[in-house]
């Protein structure tokens, strides 16, 4: 079974519902959109092209398999640190990003300046076997504090259960996670031209 991922798409790219209705060639209503979104209105091979086109995204992007866990975007990432969101959010792979085995990546939104990182930067992780950690020393990683809390920065220190990070940006402390329960490494950034 496939799901249509419009909503997605749309909303990663910043778009309302009329915003897209007005790019479509020729443009439609937002209500259409809306219907087409939610499966009220079937999505035609010509709705499919349109819609596409509009968003400047490939046809078949617009589609996934349910049975396909999508990235999400877990945290943003403030001046102040990482900020847990409420609700992830799907995060739109470049489609140089091949869908592989394993968990899904996590996403890193960045919302103001912080070390090398730019507002709009996604920074996309990988979930690591434990055993692995070794091989994540000196790049940057997420990491799962206690209530809900993220600690993100380079790691540089691992010692037993403890793993030390020392966030992006001048004049930082390194942040000391007990046993966590997956770190994940930082393998790609995408960065909005």
């Amino acid at each position: 079974m496939m799901t249509n991922r419009i909503r997605d798409i749309r909303k990663a790219k910043g778009l309302t519902l009329a915003d897209l209705a007005a790019a479509c060639q020729p443009p439609t209503t937002a209500q259409t959109i809306g219907r087409l979104e939610t499966g009220m209105r079937q999505l035609s091979l010509g709705w499919m092209n349109k819609i596409a086109a509009a968003l400047g995204v490939e046809p078949a992007s617009l589609m996934r398999a349910e049975t396909a866990a999508p990235a999400q975007i877990v945290a943003d990432l403030t001046a102040s640190g990482p900020q847990a969101l409420t609700n992830p959010r799907e995060a739109l792979a470049p489609s140089a990003l091949a869908e592989g085995d394993g968990p899904p990546p996590l996403v890193l939104a960045v919302t103001e300046s912080v070390g090398e990182y730019r507002p709009g930067d996604l920074v996309w992780l990988r979930p690591l076997d434990p055993d692995a950690l070794q091989s994540a020393i000196n790049r940057d990683c997420l990491v799962p504090k206690p209530g809900g809390r993220f600690a993100f920065g380079r790691l540089i220190d691992r010692r037993g259960s403890l793993v030390g990070l020392l966030p992006p940006g001048a004049g930082q402390k390194q942040v000391v996670v007990d046993n966590p329960p997956w770190v994940a490494v930082a393998f790609m950034l995408v960065r909005a031209l």
